[in-house]
C-alpha cells in the first residue's frame, strides 16, 4: 500500500511537472504567442487546485484507489489529446486534464498512504514520501526543457506514458492483491 501510494503521488507529480514545464516552450515552438501560453497555464492551475474543494469528498465516497484510477485515466487522456495536435485548444485541454489528474493522484495517494503505516512511523513515512516526490520533481524539472527542445513535444508525451503506465500497473496490482486476499 505504501509503495503504491508513494508511486502514485510521485509519478503523478512527475507527469504533471514535465508536461506543464515544457508546454510554454512547446507552444512557442509551434508559433503560439505568450498570451496563449499564459491562458493554458491559467487553466492548468485551475485544473490542479479547483478539484481540491471536492477531491476529499470523492475519496470518502468512492475510495482512494478509485480516485487513483481516475487520475491515471485523466493523465492518459491528457497525453492522447497532447499527441493529437498542437493547436491552443490541444494544449489547454491537455494541461487542464493533467492538472486534475495530478490533483487526484497526489491527494488520493496521500490519503492512501495514511493507512500504510503505524502512528509511530509517520515521520519516517512522510519523509520517504516527500523524498520520492521531490526527487521525481527535480528530475522532471531538469529534463523537461531538454526533452522538449531536443526531442519535441511528441516525444516528451510519449515518454510520459512510462510513468503513467507504471502508476496504472501499480494501482491495478494493488486492486488485484486486494481481491486475491479477499477470496483467500
Amino acid at each position: 500500500m505504501f509503495i503504491v501510494s508513494t508511486a502514485a503521488a510521485a509519478l503523478g507529480y512527475g507527469v504533471m511537472n514535465i508536461t506543464m514545464s515544457a508546454s510554454p516552450i512547446a507552444m512557442q515552438v509551434c508559433g503560439h504567442p505568450f498570451s496563449d501560453a499564459a491562458l493554458v497555464l491559467e487553466w492548468h492551475v485551475i485544473g490542479m487546485f479547483a478539484p481540491g474543494f471536492f477531491t476529499g469528498h470523492l475519496i470518502k465516497r468512492f475510495g482512494a484507489v478509485s480516485i487513483l484510477a481516475v487520475g491515471v485515466l485523466l493523465n492518459l487522456l491528457c497525453i492522447a489529446i497532447a499527441l493529437s495536435g498542437v493547436e491552443v485548444m490541444h494544449f489547454l485541454i491537455s494541461m487542464f486534464l493533467v492538472g486534475v489528474g495530478w490533483n487526484f493522484l497526489f491527494t488520493a495517494g496521500t490519503a492512501l498512504s495514511l493507512q500504510a503505516y503505524q502512528p509511530e512511523e509517520k515521520d519516517k513515512a512522510q519523509g520517504a514520501i516527500n523524498f520520492c516526490v521531490f526527487t521525481v520533481m527535480m528530475v522532471t524539472s531538469f529534463s523537461s526543457g531538454a526533452l522538449v527542445t531536443t526531442g519535441g513535444w511528441t516525444l516528451l508525451n510519449i515518454i510520459s506514458l512510462i510513468p503513467v503506465g507504471i502508476t496504472g500497473a501499480a494501482v491495478l496490482w494493488y486492486v488485484m492483491q486486494g481481491r486475491a486476499s479477499k477470496s483467500a
